[in-house]
């Protein structure tokens, strides 16, 4: 399996041209970017969360040109720290253009069994995926680019199922 840098899955960006969903399975993720705020974030002190500008720039971009940006985090609750941070952060997502809904891990249908392995993944224009690979604490070793038609397909049921049973995330109060 051969997987891609996270700076070469977010060139995707800039093909795509129309929709970009991503799925969110995990309740922490350890991303380098993400540290020291997190760790700021923790300790109560005030965040500088310019690290995310160079994302809410790309998002920007692409939503001014009639693009969705969208993605579904799957949750446990109570939430893990982490969750909290991100929910708190999430603002600066959606301000730049992305559509963010949440749902409850309990929620989700009993029969229901995740595609690409039960990894987290971006769906590109219902066509293309990129799954995403951690190793076991919880850091990004890449994406694998998937275009088979049956996997793709399955990941666009499943897209379409969580975005009607999640919840936007205005409305969602942890």
């Amino acid at each position: 399996m051969e997987l891609i840098s996270s700076a070469k899955r977010n060139r995707l960006f800039e093909t795509f041209t129309e929709d970009a969903f991503h799925l969110e399975l995990r309740d922490d993720y350890s991303v380098p970017d993400e540290n020291g705020p997190y760790e700021s974030w923790l300790r109560g002190e005030t965040v500088d969360y310019s690290y995310m500008e160079p994302w809410t720039q790309l998002i920007k971009r692409v939503t001014g040109e009639g693009k969705t940006v969208r993605r579904v985090r799957v949750v446990t609750e109570p939430h893990t720290p982490y969750i909290q941070w991100e929910h708190a952060a999430t603002s600066y997502n959606e301000e730049a253009g992305e559509q963010i809904r949440w749902l409850p891990r309990h929620f989700l249908p009993g029969e229901l069994v995740f595609p690409a392995g039960g990894n987290d993944w971006w769906l590109f224009d219902s066509r293309l995926l990129a799954v995403g690979h951690f190793d076991s604490d919880g850091r990004v070793l890449g994406s694998e680019l998937v275009e088979a038609p049956d996997a793709v397909a399955e990941c666009v049921r499943v897209r379409d199922l969580l975005w009607d049973l999640a919840t936007p995330h205005r409305e969602y109060k942890p």
